[in-house]
C-alpha cells in the first residue's frame, strides 16, 4: 500500500481585480461602435467574478455629450443632428428603433423614398423551380400564383428556413402576381417585431440621402404607427440615439 499524503481542503484564495465603475451613463446608448472598449466589473456576478461591460470610446462619449438626453427632437432636427453626428468612414444606414404596444407584425407598409436597398424579386416559372432544384437561390422575395403552390411544396425545406416560401398571408401567393412584384420592388415590406418584444428596427435611408427624404421616411412612420408607437429613436450606425418627438 502507498504512503497516504495530508491533503489541504482549505478554499484557495481568491484574487479579485478592482477595476473602475462603469457607469450607466456611459452605457445609455445601443449603437454599432467598433472602438468599444471591454471593461470587468466583479460586482455584477455578485460571487466575486467578473462581468464583462463595455465603455464608449472618448471619441464616441465627445459625441454623446451634444444631444440632450432629456428631450425628444422634432424629426426634422433629429435628422439635421444624428447626419451631424455620424461618424463612420462609410455611408452609415440610419436606424428607426421603437417600442410598440404588442409583439408580433405591426403593419404592411412601403416608405415613400427608397432606402437605398435594392430588393430582388422573381414570379415562379418552371425555370425558377429549376433553379431552385439546382440550388441556385439568387432573389430576396419569391412570388407565385396559387397554381404553383403544389410544385413548390417540394422545395419548402430549403426555401422555409430562409423565408423564401411564398404565404398567402403576406401576400406572395396571389393572382396578380406582377402587380405585386412591382409594390414589392417599390418597397414594400411587413414590419415585424422581435420576437419575443415589442420592438421594432426600420432602415429609414443612408446618412448621404437628402435630408427631405429621409424627414418624409419616418414622419409617414410614425404616422402610420402613431397609435401603436409608445417610444422611438433614430441612430446610424455609428453615432449615438436621439428620442423622436411623436406624431399626436
Amino acid at each position: 500500500m502507498g504512503t497516504k499524503k495530508n491533503v489541504d481542503m482549505s478554499t484557495k484564495e481568491t484574487t479579485v481585480k478592482v477595476v473602475e465603475e462603469v457607469t450607466d451613463a456611459q452605457m445609455d446608448a445601443v449603437v454599432n461602435d467598433d472602438s468599444l472598449i471591454e471593461a470587468k466589473a466583479s460586482k455584477e456576478t455578485g460571487y466575486g467574478g467578473t462581468a464583462k461591460r463595455r465603455i464608449r470610446s472618448k471619441k464616441y462619449v465627445s459625441i454623446r455629450s451634444k444631444v440632450d438626453k432629456t428631450k425628444n427632437y422634432p424629426v426634422a432636427e433629429a435628422i439635421a443632428l444624428i447626419k451631424s453626428l455620424s461618424y463612420s468612414s462609410f455611408d452609415g444606414t440610419i436606424t428607426l428603433d421603437g417600442v410598440v404596444r404588442e409583439a408580433g407584425k405591426v403593419a404592411t407598409l412601403s416608405l415613400p423614398n427608397s432606402t437605398g436597398k435594392t430588393v430582388k424579386v422573381e414570379i415562379v416559372t418552371d425555370e425558377v423551380i429549376e433553379k431552385i432544384a439546382a440550388g441556385t437561390i439568387d432573389f430576396d422575395v419569391l412570388v407565385t400564383t396559387p397554381a404553383f403552390m403544389p410544385k413548390l411544396a417540394k422545395y419548402a425545406r430549403v426555401l422555409g428556413p430562409k423565408g423564401l416560401m411564398p404565404n398567402p398571408k403576406s401576400g406572395t401567393v396571389t393572382s396578380k402576381p406582377k402587380e405585386k412584384k412591382a409594390e414589392l420592388e417599390k418597397g414594400s415590406f411587413d414590419l415585424k417585431t422581435e420576437k419575443k418584444a415589442p420592438v421594432i428596427h426600420v432602415n429609414i435611408g443612408k446618412v448621404s440621402m437628402n435630408d427631405k427624404k429621409l424627414v418624409e421616411n419616418v414622419e409617414y412612420l410614425l404616422g402610420r404607427l402613431k397609435d401603436q408607437m409608445l417610444q422611438a429613436t433614430i441612430s446610424a450606425t455609428m453615432s449615438p440615439s436621439i428620442k423622436l418627438e411623436l406624431a399626436k
